[in-house]
């Protein structure tokens, strides 16, 4: 995946645009924000995510997709990677317990972490003044302590069974 997972008693990086943390834990904001400039939140609910379709309207409406968005897992990674009707410098995406978004799809909730992965990773070149890199857009998946290492693992699953 194109990086080492750092793993800390708050959050495991998987990348330095995706995180996954606890709700008892979390991200320093100054892993997630630039050092300077505007920033949109958009923070999702995995429990609303039941199926495609309910999936697609949580990122429609927390990120204000233009009416041309297609509906699809393609146009969701589209839509991902452009965000220029935002007019923020930097976007930070939190899913809050997803663990249950997609659960009884598995086909769809790979498709769902792999656009995930995908538009960060196309967004994730850009620097910041100190040398460090550090994303526009930043995805964090918060979920139940109990699950964490499940979804570490699918997201690791990702690049051992296709190329992302």
């Amino acid at each position: 995946m194109g990086g080492t997972m750092k793993e800390n008693s708050q959050a495991i990086h998987l990348a330095p645009w995706l995180h996954i943390v606890t709700p008892s834990g979390g991200v320093r904001l100054g892993e997630l924000l630039p050092s300077s400039g505007s920033a949109y939140v958009a923070r999702l609910d995995g429990r609303e995510m039941s199926d495609e379709v309910s999936t697609f309207q949580q990122f429609e409406e927390a990120l204000k997709f233009p009416s041309y968005f297609g509906w699809n897992w393609n146009a969701l990674h589209d839509c991902l990677r452009d965000l220029q009707w935002l007019t923020s410098d930097h976007h930070v995406l939190i899913i809050e317990s997803a663990e249950h978004a997609l659960s009884d799809d598995r086909e769809a909730r790979k498709e769902l972490l792999t656009c995930l992965w995908r538009s960060g990773l196309g967004w994730s070149y850009v620097k910041r003044p100190e040398g460090v890199t550090l994303s526009k857009l930043s995805v964090v998946l918060s979920c139940e302590e109990g699950s964490i290492h499940s979804l570490v693992e699918a997201i690791q699953n990702l690049q051992e069974t296709s190329a992302l």
